[in-house]
């Protein structure tokens, strides 16, 4: 007679993760998490603008590029399990 828990492993081994619908959700998740993350840099941005602080202009305009570029890190587009993808965090998201 077969147990409870070998038919519930077998199950369980059948299970199959679609990673390309997993890319996406984690790639919106990283909207939402940027999403303050830029409108802290607009404010920081008008701020700058308005004492014509240029370099400063400069290096937000660079970060909200790499903020806006977060859902194409490799890191994301490369993971082949969901271990790999549950791991994966652009740097800029800590950067900010």
């Amino acid at each position: 007679m077969v147990s409870v828990k070998a038919l519930i492993l077998e199950k369980i081994a059948m299970i199959k993760i679609n990673m390309n619908k997993a890319k996406e959700i984690k790639k919106n998740y990283i909207r939402e998490e940027r999403a303050p993350l830029l409108q802290k840099l607009d404010i920081e941005f008008m701020k700058a603008l308005e004492a014509n602080d240029q370099e400063k202009m400069d290096d937000i305009k660079l970060k909200k590029q790499a903020l806006r570029d977060a859902t194409k890190d490799p890191s994301i587009l490369t993971a082949s399990t969901p271990e790999e993808l549950k791991a994966a965090r652009p740097e800029i998201l800590d950067q900010v």
